[in-house]
């Protein structure tokens, strides 16, 4: 039997990450900067301090901006249908 509580958090935690991914790729387009996800110091880092994360500029880095801009739409693409979708399994 599926666990409803799984399904339900999930979808919220998908949800959430999709709305974070969105509006980082929104402000990227309007600024011409985006605020890459990864951080080079650790995951603790990561964690507790936003300020260390690399900032990528249309006009100074372009590749690099247009591959964390491709990179987080593919995450809000798929957070938004796995909101859509669920935590599906089939039954066997």
């Amino acid at each position: 039997m599926q666990n409803p509580f799984l399904d339900v958090g999930y979808r919220v935690l998908a949800a959430a990450l999709c709305f974070y991914c969105g509006r980082q790729v929104w402000f990227g387009f309007l600024e011409r900067k985006i605020t890459s996800v990864k951080s080079n110091t650790g995951i603790l880092d990561w964690l507790l301090d936003w300020s260390t994360r690399p900032v990528f500029h249309r006009d100074t880095a372009p590749v690099r901006y247009w591959m964390e801009m491709t990179f987080q739409t593919i995450t809000t693409v798929l957070c938004l249908v796995a909101v859509i979708v669920g935590w599906w399994q089939p039954n066997s």
